[in-house]
Parts: structure tokens; C-alpha cells; sequence
């Protein structure tokens, strides 16, 4: 499998990041998992996004969340196809191409994956994963943002909150990846 390193795949990362800030705007995504939420609620209540002429984008919510920013995230609910959540069905299509663009697959023994997680077999790690994500996406509304919007794009506008958010990621993680990967010698 050819793989970047990790100066190669930081430059490239930022490289993107910088276009996006430059074309469109900063990158930060987990808002768009509460648009889909009340994509879905609108589905069954058809009373969660109702118009209101006094709201900036012409429409409001029951639910405060959506009605805040004068509408903002509630005109998202009723029209979904914006930047933001078009950008994550991206983010999915961009890691399944990344699958079928790799040369060869990587066997279980040369996995980079810690030990423990290679002898628990693809459906436990699959599901740890799968839970992993919910936690990080809820602590990422909880906070008010994911990592791209905080860390990412945040450090790359000098956000004093981007770089405390950035020094939690390490202190946190460090130790994280340190326990997993110590009986693996790396």
C-alpha cells in the first residue's frame, strides 16, 4: 500500500484547509449532524421549520438550536443541499475512494492498528470505532464544534480557542495512543 508520510499528508491537509477558508469558507462540520437530525425530525413533524418573515433567512424552529442565527440552521433543515452538509456526504464518498485506491490491502499482521485492536477482529473493532465516533461527535456539539472547525480552521485563523482546544487533543491523546501502543514497541 503506498502511503504518505505524515509532512506529506500535513501539507496536504492544510493545503485544503487554506483553500477552503480562501474560496468558501472554514471547514467545520458537526453542525451538519444536527441539520441532519432535524432533516429527519421534519420528515415525521412537518411543523419544525415553519416560515417567519422577521427571521434573517425567512424561516424559524421550534427548537432553539435550528432557530438560532436568525434561522440559519433551520433554512439548512428545509433546504439541505448547502455547502456544509454536501461537504460530509463528500467526506464519506472521499474515504470509500480512498479504499479502492489503494495498491494492495494490508494484511492483519502489518496493520498499524494496536495490538489489541488487530486480535479483536473486524467486527469488535467496527463497533468500538462506531462508538468511539458518537462520543467524539457528541463532545464535539457539546463543545460547540468538531475538531476541523476548532483545531483545524481555527488555528489556521489564530483562534486563541483553536490552539487550547489543540493542546487538550494531545494532552488527551498522547497518553491514549501511548497505553495502546506500548506493548507493540512503537
Amino acid at each position: 500500500m503506498i502511503q504518505w508520510g505524515w509532512l506529506k499528508g500535513g501539507l496536504i491537509l492544510g493545503g485544503v484547509f487554506l483553500l477552503a477558508v480562501i474560496l468558501v469558507k472554514p471547514i467545520g462540520v458537526s453542525t451538519q449532524f444536527v441539520i441532519f437530525d432535524g432533516i429527519v425530525w421534519n420528515m415525521f413533524s412537518k411543523d419544525v421549520v415553519k416560515p417567519d418573515p422577521k427571521a434573517k433567512h425567512g424561516v424559524t424552529s421550534k427548537n432553539a438550536y435550528l432557530a438560532k442565527s436568525g434561522g440559519k440552521y433551520a433554512s439548512h433543515v428545509e433546504n439541505p443541499l448547502n455547502y456544509g452538509f454536501i461537504f460530509v456526504i463528500a467526506m464519506f464518498g472521499g474515504a470509500f475512494l480512498s479504499i479502492f485506491l489503494q495498491k494492495k490491502k494490508v494484511s492483519e499482521e502489518d496493520s498499524e492498528a494496536p495490538p489489541v485492536f488487530r486480535k479483536s477482529g473486524h467486527k469488535n473493532r467496527y463497533l468500538v470505532s462506531f462508538i468511539g465516533g458518537a462520543l467524539v461527535l457528541f463532545g464535539a456539539r457539546l463543545a460547540g464544534g468538531c475538531t476541523s472547525g476548532h483545531m483545524m480552521s481555527g488555528m489556521m485563523q489564530t483562534s486563541l480557542s483553536g490552539y487550547l482546544f489543540a493542546l487538550g487533543v494531545f494532552a488527551a491523546g498522547i497518553p491514549v495512543a501511548l497505553f495502546f501502543y506500548r506493548k507493540a514497541g512503537k
